[in-house]
């Protein structure tokens, strides 16, 4: 569970959240325009950004945990993977998942290095284990992100644009493993896709000029879709005149 209390986020004088208050007892999907603030309340509630108010996670104080601690709570998984070493291989990578978990000047165990073949397995990517990050395609990329996700252990992943630079076909993929995931852990999802949002099937947390909209139901009514993001949709999605 994830509780949010007076929550306000800003960069210098703009103020991106303003007073946002919620408990977030699942799953959650986040939308909103451009710029409106997902990513910096994902951030905010990973304890990334400073941030005035409190976010409590399964009774603890996010600003009161450490580096590791809040590790081993949650899993933030960003629209795109960032190579810092284009030569290491998809499992080296993929056990880095395990580093909340490891003694200080030790190797990774025998069991962390088990986990991190499983979640390969689990995502139907072992074929490419010693493989080189930087000969990843797109998909197999964000496959890879979600399985350092999956070895972390974390309760609570965070997916932010996990669909934002793949074809439909890899699309389709990520969103049947988000939905399956939801049967075992919290899910908090950042998505621009409204049709990615409707097939995760969970509340809704619109944000729009600094306020989060909370939606358990009926957000997907034309009126109400052409009232928050200011175009008209009617039954068959958003129109184009």
């Amino acid at each position: 569970m994830i509780i949010l209390k007076n929550l306000t986020c800003h960069y210098e004088e703009r103020v991106i959240l303003e007073d946002i208050s919620l408990k977030i007892q699942k799953h959650l999907t986040l939308l909103g325009a451009n710029g409106a603030g997902k990513s910096t309340l994902a951030k905010a509630i990973c304890g990334l950004i400073p941030y005035d108010g409190k976010i409590v996670v399964d009774d603890a104080d996010i600003q009161e945990l450490s580096l590791k601690e809040r590790a081993k709570l949650l899993a933030y998984i960003p629209a795109k993977l960032e190579i810092y070493d284009a030569y290491i291989t998809l499992f080296e990578f993929v056990l880095l998942g395990r580093f909340p978990f490891k003694k200080s000047f030790f190797d990774y165990s025998e069991r962390d290095k088990e986990i991190a073949a499983e979640s390969l397995e689990y995502l139907n990517i072992s074929h490419l284990t010693n493989a080189s990050l930087h000969s990843l395609s797109s998909g197999e990329s964000q496959l890879a992100l979600i399985a350092q996700a999956l070895t972390q252990k974390s309760r609570i992943i965070i997916f932010d644009e996990p669909t934002a630079n793949l074809d439909p076909k890899n699309s389709k993929i990520i969103a049947q493993h988000i939905k399956h995931l939801q049967k075992e852990q919290e899910i908090l999802l950042i998505t621009h896709d409204i049709h990615l949002a409707k097939f995760i099937d969970a509340p809704i947390g619109f944000i729009k000029k600094q306020k989060l909209h909370y939606y358990d139901r009926d957000f997907f009514e034309p009126e109400n879709l052409s009232k928050l993001y200011e175009v008209e949709f009617d039954a068959q999605g958003l129109k184009y005149v």
